[in-house]
C-alpha cells in the first residue's frame, strides 16, 4: 500500500472551522466522542458501513483524535499519476481528525505544526511496516490549518488538523471498495497503536 504526508498551509489550501457549520445550516458537527449515538446521523456512515466503523474506532475513548467530517464516493476518473494501478475505479474517503487533548489545540501554531508532522511522519512510517498484500490502496495523510472555536464569546485560536485520505483502485467498483477497505482497515489499526501508552 502507498503512503505518504504533506503539510499544507498555504493561503489556497483547505481549513478547517472547528465546530464547522454549511452555510445553508443542512450539515453541521456532530461530536462523535463524546455522543456515539450521534453516529446514526451521518449520512456517510450509514451508507458505507466501512467508513461508520472507522469513525467508531477514532473516537472511541481510548483514540487521541476524534473526528470533525468525512465523506465517501466511487469515481471513474483518475489521474495520469494514478496510471501505476491500471484500474478503471476509484472509491475514496476523507476524514478530517482533531487530536481531542485541549493542550494540543491551544499550542502555539508553531508547536502545533511540529506536534501534527511528527505525528503524520510516524503514522505514514509505521503503515508503511504493515505486511505487503496485493490490495491496490493509497493513503494520504495532509496537514491543514485548523481555526478552534472556544465558547460562546467566539474565541478562535489557530492550529492544525489532519485530512485522512484513503483510496483504493480496481477494474470495478466492488474491487476498489474492497481495496480501499483493505487500505482503511490499515490506518485504523495504526491509528489504534499510536494511541496506544506503548506504540
Amino acid at each position: 500500500m502507498d503512503s505518504d504526508f504533506s503539510i499544507e498551509l498555504g493561503c489556497d489550501d483547505p481549513i478547517l472551522d472547528f465546530p464547522w457549520r454549511d452555510p445553508s445550516g443542512k450539515s453541521v458537527y456532530r461530536d462523535l466522542k463524546r455522543h456515539p449515538e450521534l453516529m446514526a446521523s451521518i449520512e456517510e456512515a450509514e451508507r458505507f458501513l466501512e467508513l461508520g466503523e472507522f469513525l467508531r474506532v477514532l473516537n472511541s475513548p481510548g483514540s487521541v483524535v476524534e473526528t470533525a467530517k468525512c465523506d465517501a464516493w466511487v469515481t471513474t476518473e483518475l489521474s495520469a499519476e494514478e496510471g501505476i494501478y491500471e484500474a478503471s475505479h476509484k472509491f475514496s474517503s476523507y476524514v478530517d481528525v482533531v487530536f481531542s487533548d485541549t493542550d494540543l489545540r491551544l499550542c502555539s501554531v508553531h508547536q502545533s505544526v511540529f506536534v501534527h508532522e511528527q505525528f503524520a511522519r510516524e503514522l505514514v512510517e509505521l503503515m508503511r511496516q504493515a505486511p505487503q498484500s496485493p490490495s491496490a490502496a493509497q493513503v494520504e495523510v495532509c496537514v491543514r490549518r485548523c481555526y478552534f472555536g472556544f465558547g460562546e464569546d467566539g474565541g478562535v485560536h489557530q492550529g492544525c488538523y489532519f485530512t485522512l485520505y484513503v483510496s483504493g483502485y480496481g477494474n470495478d467498483a466492488v474491487s476498489a471498495r474492497r481495496n480501499w477497505f483493505h487500505g482503511l482497515t490499515i490506518v485504523e489499526t495504526t491509528m489504534v497503536r499510536l494511541s496506544s501508552p506503548n506504540p
